[in-house]
């Protein structure tokens, strides 16, 4: 009994290693499971409010390849893995998975989302990457976006910068593959300016969330970088 389950567990891990070939023989889409907060999740159609995640399926075909958005409002590294929303991410068999925390991570120590850069995000990242290729999915870790807070100047102030490069070190020891939606998300709120950036909103007050333009930019700027990060997914990318 002991062989078989060895086996068993051999053929799902072999299996998920090679989506590919998976998918050609049994014409199933591989899964992209996307995890992360409320910057990044679904919302229902009567709301402005909108999350990159829904609109990566748009640069990928439907038929190769299927997007699974779990990301959820609120959640952070921590509270994503204890409140079971992981476990239901792993069973989801994915081919990859696009992890994006970081802004709740940074709320005040005494809240129960908040991790500390150095020491418990990185410690959650690692888990996520760790258990990930347990089940033989390939996880890609992705910078949180900066909120657009601007300085006397007009510059961003990078409040997140070091959740960011704490992401980067932790993407550099695990020899995992990095979007740096942090900086590129900079780069574009800077050439927009205070007033521009208001555009991306979904309330004029709001420096986190996103309108549809917002959520539409953000996972431009993911799809920028994500097929070079993983080169293997540029073969399900959409006719465009």
């Amino acid at each position: 009994m002991k062989t078989i389950l060895l086996v068993l567990m051999a053929t799902l891990v072999f299996g998920l290693r090679n989506a590919p070939a998976a998918q050609a023989a049994t014409n199933q889409p591989v899964r992209l499971v996307i995890i992360g907060d409320s910057t990044v999740c679904n919302y229902p159609t009567n709301q402005v409010r909108r999350g990159w995640g829904m609109f990566i399926q748009d640069y990928f075909n439907s038929n190769r390849l299927q997007v699974i958005n779990l990301a959820l409002s609120g959640r952070s590294t921590k509270t994503f893995i204890t409140e079971g929303h992981w476990t239901n991410a792993l069973k989801q068999t994915p081919y990859c998975i696009l992890i994006q925390f970081g802004h709740n991570d940074s709320h005040a120590p005494d809240r129960p989302e908040a991790t500390d850069a150095q020491t418990t995000y990185k410690q959650y990242l690692r888990q996520y990457i760790d258990e990930s290729r347990a089940v033989g999915a390939r996880p890609i870790l992705v910078t949180p976006m900066c909120r657009r807070k601007f300085d006397a100047d007009g510059r961003i102030k990078n409040d997140l910068l070091r959740y960011a490069d704490a992401m980067k070190a932790v993407a550099e020891e695990k020899k995992v593959p990095l979007v740096d939606l942090n900086a590129a998300s900079v780069e574009l709120c800077n050439q927009l300016g205070p007033e521009g950036s208001k555009a991306l909103a979904n309330d004029s007050s709001d420096a986190t969330h996103f309108n549809a333009k917002g959520a539409r930019e953000m996972a431009k700027l993911v799809m920028q970088q994500l097929p070079e990060a993983e080169p293997s997914l540029k073969q399900y990318e959409a006719a465009r």
